[in-house]
């Protein structure tokens, strides 16, 4: 299908709008819901041209909320930049477009519809798909559910708590961890998707899943997990509240793959992590022997080390994990992934992340975001930013915070090269590297549409299990003074604090 055609959208299952003639089938998830990993599958599976999703991922939904048009292309993958721009460029020349305002399609009713608009435009094809089913007999190939299944049902039953967070997960919850593994059906909550997510954020991180932090915190359940909106994210938890940083969680995951019979058959050819999530992950992939790709944050990146069989597991600090199964990050796999690791050690989450500290050395990492800033503010923030750490007297110099003193090794703009095509990607973030490995970052995110939201991240490596259980906040608090004082953020912004911690 060319790239100057007008790809359909639908609105509330009653109406079709589209331009063009090149359409010959489209494929819905049953009642208008597919998850993010599950679109990537089905593209993948029917061989389809692309797909679009109508997603407020992790943001506020509802009329007074976000929404956002989200192009997949015939990998499955989030689209290049090539192919966004492409589209851009085209749509700035489109003179005309048409609406069929009787056309009628029922969401709920599975299987073919045919439509014919009176040879006005070529007839097509709508096919109403189960949400979940290609999906799940995609994850019974890559998981032993057996094995989980005990874990959940068997004489020592793991109880797990889920939370939906009101977003399309709750099919796939039910469907999957209920019906197909056996948990009980209280183990999940807030299942009904609803288009503003029950007044809540559905953003799986502390600040904004205390429905299931609160339940965790009881001790009644070993295992937790929340969904952002669209299902490519989660957020781990163990027993009374032990939370798993999403990094360390990418990093634990990769030393445990040999416990996921996929990675049995297809092997496991190297790892991936963009450049703010913690280098936790570098350390497993040495003691492995299997390559680490850094990347810009953003999945398409991944995607095309993937294709290229370069890359067989990649993550993101921002709640993301994915496999190679598909080319999105993905939140249930993560969670069936975690489980998997739980059944085959018998270990807690507390334990498994505490001996992987143990083996590996404890990479103390947190994310501080400054939301909803005025877009100017923020960008002449990072332009004086860039501009100090740059230059050649920032080189070598020392920074003393109490006890600590930590000299500057290197800084830059982080700049990424593609090692598949070779593209070239700048401007993706500053890094201060200090000689003891410690790193501070800074990254404007593009994920908001009317303001800017400037993070963040922090991160320093300690070796000696005796020092494994301090909070990182208190480890972290001499970096995250030298970042507020280079930054001047607060008294830029006229801000007392970020907005979440992560």
């Amino acid at each position: 299908m060319p790239l100057n055609a007008i790809w359909p959208l639908w609105d509330n299952g009653e109406r079709i709008y589209y331009s063009g003639s090149e359409i010959g089938r489209l494929v819905i998830g049953q009642n208008g819901i597919l998850s993010t990993p599950a679109v990537s599958c089905i593209i993948r599976k029917i061989k389809a041209a692309g797909g679009i999703i109508l997603t407020a991922s992790h943001c506020p939904g509802g009329p007074g909320g976000e929404f956002g048009v989200k192009f997949n292309v015939a990998n499955g993958g989030p689209a290049p930049d090539a192919v966004s721009d492409k589209i851009y460029r085209v749509s700035k020349t489109l003179e005309e477009y048409a609406i069929c305002l009787d056309l009628r399609i029922d969401l709920s009713r599975l299987g073919r519809q045919e439509v014919d608009l009176e040879n006005k435009f070529k007839p097509f094809r709508v096919e109403i798909v189960d949400s979940v089913d290609v999906y799940l007999n995609l994850l019974r190939t890559i998981f032993d559910f057996s094995a989980i299944r005990n874990l959940l049902t068997g004489p020592n039953q793991l109880k797990i708590r889920i939370d939906a967070m009101n977003g399309v997960m709750g099919p796939y919850v039910r469907r999957v961890l209920c019906d197909e593994l056996g948990a009980p059906a209280n183990s999940a909550i807030n299942c009904i998707p609803l288009e503003d997510f029950g007044g809540q954020r559905p953003d799986p991180n502390l600040t904004y899943a205390t429905t299931l932090l609160e339940a965790m915190r009881g001790g009644e359940y070993g295992f937790g997990a929340a969904f952002d909106a669209d299902g490519d994210r989660s957020m781990i938890l163990g027993q009374n509240g032990f939370f798993v940083n999403p990094s360390d969680s990418l990093a634990i995951i990769a030393a445990n793959l040999p416990c996921i019979p996929y990675f049995h058959q297809v092997g496991i050819r190297g790892f991936g992590r963009s450049m703010p999530t913690s280098t936790a992950l570098d350390r497993v992939a040495k003691s492995m022997k299997v390559p680490v790709y850094e990347t810009p944050a953003g999945w398409r990146w991944f995607s095309n080390l993937m294709d290229s069989g370069r890359c067989s597991l990649c993550g993101e600090e921002s709640f993301g994990t994915g496999s190679d199964h598909i080319r999105e990050k993905d939140g249930l796999w993560a969670v069936l992934v975690w489980l998997s690791i739980m059944a085959a050690r018998k270990q807690s989450v507390e334990e498994i992340v505490t001996e992987h500290w143990t083996k590996f050395g404890r990479h103390y990492y947190c994310r501080f975001d400054y939301e909803a800033l005025d877009p100017r503010t923020a960008y002449f923030i990072m332009r004086d930013l860039e501009a100090l750490i740059t230059d050649k007297s920032f080189s070598n110099q020392q920074f003393a915070v109490g006890n600590n003193v930590y000299t500057v090794l290197k800084t830059d703009s982080f700049e990424y090269v593609d090692p598949v095509d070779g593209t070239v990607t700048k401007r993706q973030g500053l890094r201060i590297i200090f000689s003891d490995t410690s790193r501070l970052i800074f990254r404007l995110s593009a994920s908001s549409n009317v303001r800017a939201t400037l993070r963040i991240y922090a991160e320093s490596y300690e070796k000696d299990p005796s020092k494994h259980n301090m909070e990182p906040q208190a480890v972290l608090s001499p970096l995250i003074a030298i970042a507020l004082k280079i930054s001047q953020i607060h008294e830029r912004t006229s801000r007392k604090g970020p907005t979440v911690i992560t």
